[in-house]
């Protein structure tokens, strides 16, 4: 059988990053960080408070697919951070990757938003959570999604994660 890739999704200020590193950790695997594939306009443009449009997200979706398959249909699984708020971007990083798995960061706007008055050295603003969460179309049961919500420690979320992962 075909190791998944586990796109480890939701908001800003979810927890993807930190429970995509752990995940990965835990079932030793490879990890990147989704952000680090946005080119440095959506950056630019992050930094300075505006959202993104669609038509900015496709090339980074292109190239998150890139990563993924690079990474995929092997025998080790793998796992990437990114938003994928919209069900038509995840479905780009679907289209003919039947390995791939979603694993939803469910989030509360009020604990992102505590979260993000902490968080040091990002570039995305505070003022764009609000965006996250009209953007935020959560997966389908259609979707397979691993669900888990964000709140206990990593630790918790990441045995939640591969109890349903081996489910």
């Amino acid at each position: 059988m075909t190791a998944p890739v586990l796109v480890v999704m939701g908001v800003a200020g979810a927890g993807k990053s930190t429970i995509g590193k752990a995940l990965a950790e835990r079932l030793g695997w490879p990890f990147l960080e989704g952000d680090s594939l946005h080119p440095p306009a959506n950056v630019a443009k992050m930094h300075a408070g505006e959202p993104l449009t669609d038509a900015d997200r496709w090339p980074w979706l292109e190239a998150i697919g890139a990563w993924i398959d690079a990474h995929g249909d092997k025998d080790q699984g793998a796992v990437i951070a990114c938003s994928a708020l919209k069900r038509a971007y995840r479905a780009v990083l679907r289209r003919g990757r039947p390995f791939v798995r979603i694993v939803y960061i469910a989030a509360d706007e009020t604990l992102v938003g505590e979260r993000m008055e902490h968080r040091q050295g990002h570039y995305f603003p505070t003022s764009l959570i609000a965006s996250q969460f009209e953007t935020l179309e959560p997966p389908g049961a259609d979707e397979a999604p691993i669900t888990v919500a964000m709140g206990p420690p990593t630790a918790t979320l990441v045995d939640q994660i591969v109890q349903q992962l081996q489910a």
